[in-house]
């Protein structure tokens, strides 16, 4: 069984004392390749140093996350697109709108937003969509983009039935992880007919572990537990479903 954790923060001080173990144990469990966000230029070396210990497992994006956006935001942007101009990442990412602590700044999340989903088009990569308490305003920001063939995923999707069918008539995939196994979140009602071909798997790690692990530091073996969940909802081998996965996530990050 071959998986790919499309969203992890392998680089941050939650793994610094054991990094190597838990590494070994995604490759035990199946997980053979690592895609990693950004956040803004304070984990940019950090990234850089994994990917350099790790070139064929790890696989790096480069963004500003909407969280991230402050005051001096356009600072920000300007790194980010040095870095898109001078070497290769597999998405623009993570980026987006997220409301939920504090909306002070959300005329220049949305100027972000905008002007890293043009830069994904300009260099041809998908964009990796972090969203929170704003899924209406992203999908707003997102349709003249997709119109124009701008793909990607929207990360850490938790939403309505309703919402994951007008993300996917984007031409987008679901980033599916943890919260699939928790009992009163509702995600899996909410993807009971959608085609595993809008689906790709991750962990968000070192946040929002599955069950049984709900409280503990995430970490990317864990995949499993989500792709054990999405077998049962669909009633599929896990293999079948790794499989799907794997191939979206592939195609999509070109990895």
């Amino acid at each position: 069984m071959r998986l790919i954790d499309t969203h992890c923060h392998l680089y941050l001080k939650e793994f610094e004392s054991d990094l190597p173990a838990v590494m070994q144990r995604a490759k035990n469990a199946g997980v053979e390749k690592f895609c990693l966000p950004a956040i803004d230029s304070e984990v940019i070396d950090d990234m850089l140093k994994l990917e350099e210990l790790c070139p064929e497992k790890v696989f790096l994006m480069m963004g500003l996350h909407p969280g991230s956006v402050k005051e001096y935001y356009k600072d920000e942007l300007k790194i980010v697109e040095d870095y898109l101009h001078k070497r290769k990442f597999i998405a623009v990412g993570e980026i987006g709108l997220d409301f939920y602590w504090d909306t002070t700044y959300t005329n220049q999340q949305l100027d972000a937003f905008n002007k890293q989903m043009e830069a994904a088009l300009s260099y041809n990569l998908p964009v990796v969509i972090h969203t929170r308490n704003a899924m209406k305003e992203t999908i707003d920001a997102v349709r003249p983009f997709s119109a124009k063939g701008l793909r990607g995923i929207f990360h850490c999707f938790g939403d309505s039935n309703e919402t994951a069918k007008q993300i996917i008539s984007m031409g987008f995939l679901l980033g599916i992880g943890g919260v699939l196994t928790y009992k009163n979140a509702n995600l899996a009602e909410a993807l009971k007919d959608i085609d595993l071909k809008h689906i790709v798997l991750e962990t968000d790690a070192p946040y929002l572990s599955p069950m049984p692990y709900r409280g503990k530091r995430n970490e990317s073996s864990y995949l499993v537990e989500v792709a054990k969940k999405l077998a049962e909802i669909n009633n599929l081998p896990v293999e079948e479903v790794a499989r799907i996965t794997t191939y979206n996530a592939e195609k999509i990050f070109n990895c």
